[in-house]
C-alpha cells in the first residue's frame, strides 16, 4: 500500500486556510502546516493556527521571513534570525519536536538549502528536519496541480507533498485531488507520520545525507 503525508506551506490565510481546514475535516485526515513566522504576527492570523492545531495537525517553523535561502546568505546571524526567532513567534503553537522546514526557492533541495551555521543550529537546538518529496507546484498552475501531484504519488512509495495555502486559488482543487486519489487503482493511505527520507535531523540528531544540501557560504 502506498502512502501520503500532506503538508501545507505559507500560510495562514484567510482567503484559503479556513477552506482546507474544513476539507481536511470533512474527510478526517490530518497534516502538517508549517508558517512563516512574518505572517503570524496578528491575533486574526494566530488565531486561524490556533484552529488548525486544535484540529489535530501539526505545525512547524517554515523561516521568519521566507525569504532567506541559508546556505546563500554570508549573515552569520541568518540561522538564529530565520529559525530561532521564528520559534520563538510560534511559542507553544508548535510541535514539542520543534518542526522546521527551510525555505527552498520554489522547492529545490539543492546544494545550498543549508549553511553549516544552519545545521549546526538546528541540532543544538534540537530541531526535526522536515523536507519533501513532491511539490506539484499549485501555486503556478492553480487548476492544473492534481494531476501532478497524482504523477508523484504513482511514482513514489511513500509521498510527501506540499501544497501551499495561500490565496492563488489553487485550493479550490483540494476536493477533486482528494477525489482523484480515492479514484486509484492502488490504494493510498493518508497518514500524518513523515517518510524517514525527508527527515534528515530528528530532535538534534543527524540521521541523513546532508552534504548535498550544504553549503559553506563563509568558508
Amino acid at each position: 500500500m502506498k502512502k501520503l503525508t500532506l503538508s501545507f506551506d505559507n500560510g495562514p490565510s484567510p482567503e484559503a486556510t479556513p477552506g482546507v481546514l474544513d476539507c481536511l475535516r470533512a474527510r478526517g485526515i490530518e497534516a502538517s502546516f508549517f508558517v512563516s513566522a512574518k505572517d503570524i504576527l496578528d491575533e486574526a492570523s494566530r488565531a486561524l493556527v490556533r484552529r488548525t492545531k486544535n484540529e489535530g495537525h501539526r505545525i512547524g517553523n517554515h523561516t521568519y521571513s521566507h525569504a532567506v535561502i541559508l546556505g546563500e546568505t554570508s549573515d552569520p546571524e541568518a540561522p538564529a534570525k530565520e529559525i530561532g526567532e521564528a520559534q520563538n513567534v510560534l511559542g507553544g503553537l508548535g510541535e514539542a519536536d520543534r518542526l522546521f522546514r527551510p525555505y527552498g526557492g520554489g522547492g529545490i533541495i539543492g546544494p545550498t538549502l543549508f549553511s553549516r551555521g544552519a545545521i549546526d543550529y538546528l541540532c543544538q537546538g534540537g530541531y526535526t528536519c522536515v523536507l519533501w518529496n513532491s511539490v506539484p507546484r499549485d501555486w503556478e498552475d492553480t487548476a492544473g496541480w492534481p494531476e501532478r501531484a497524482l504523477d508523484d504519488i504513482r511514482r513514489l512509495d511513500w509521498t510527501l507533498m506540499v501544497l501551499h495555502d495561500i490565496a492563488t486559488g489553487a485550493m479550490a482543487q483540494l476536493p477533486r485531488f482528494l477525489e482523484l486519489l480515492g479514484q486509484e487503482q492502488e490504494e493510498i493511505q493518508i497518514v500524518q507520520d513523515f517518510p524517514p527520507g525527508c527527515v534528515p535531523i530528528v530532535r538534534g540528531r543527524i540521521l541523513g545525507d546532508l552534504e548535498p544540501m550544504v553549503a559553506d557560504p563563509l568558508g
